[in-house]
């Protein structure tokens, strides 16, 4: 077993402009159900991918510190247009629709996936995705073909654990160790997990930091 990495250290300066970043008015922007519904580019984006049901919505509500700018469902497969999210010109969220869902209707699916590769590949302006994986379970077999595309799109990626909260600070290494494993081989992964809680609130402070970083890093 490889070692967990360490958290990511942030600045006390990084840490509070993220609270900043994230206290402002976040909103609803626009949906985007096909590549010509895709609004214009602006500022960079952030991109929230992962299995249904990880957790994105929830996320993105307590980056935001809003309890209902995203909904939230516990039907899989609620989100099925790219959801876009912001509160000035400089960054957007964009919640993408979940994957693994085999109830979804084939031709929903194959539509989704058209959406999710060409958005990948032709946004000058996308930052990073951040692959939220649930901690219980860790990487599993519908997080693979997403990676694979990831790598093959040469787009930032970083791994984000949800629910860390329900398991002990053992098993969450554990866990850790076994995703970092994981990712020694995928090209595009950034070397940084960040585990979370929405319920919590465990590890919020450190996305919104590790957020702050990469606008300064892009300029």
């Amino acid at each position: 077993m490889t070692s967990a990495p360490q958290s990511p250290a942030f600045t006390r300066s990084e840490i509070e402009t993220g609270r900043k970043l994230f206290a402002h008015d976040w909103q609803f922007a626009t949906a985007a159900s096909s590549v010509e519904s895709l609004p214009k580019m602006r500022g960079l984006e952030i991109a929230l991918a992962g299995r249904s049901n990880v957790g994105k919505s929830s996320l993105i509500n307590a980056l935001t510190g809003r309890k209902a700018l995203a909904r939230t469902s516990h039907t899989p497969g609620r989100t099925q247009e790219l959801i876009y999210f912001s509160a000035d010109d400089r960054l957007t969220l964009v919640d993408m629709p979940g994957y693994g869902y085999a109830e979804a209707p084939k031709a929903k699916v194959e539509e989704w996936t058209g959406l999710i590769h060409a958005y990948l590949q032709g946004r000058a302006n996308l930052a990073r995705v951040y692959v939220l994986i649930d901690a219980r379970h860790g990487l599993k077999d519908a997080d693979k073909p997403v990676l694979d595309n990831l790598d093959k799109a040469a787009v930032s990626y970083a791994i984000v654990l949800t629910k860390a909260d329900q398991l002990s600070a053992a098993a969450l290494s554990a866990r850790i160790d076994d995703v970092t494993a994981g990712l020694k081989r995928r090209p595009a992964a950034f070397p940084e997990i960040i585990a979370t809680s929405s319920r919590s609130g465990a590890g919020i402070a450190e996305l919104r930091a590790a957020i702050v970083r990469l606008m300064a890093e892009r300029g």
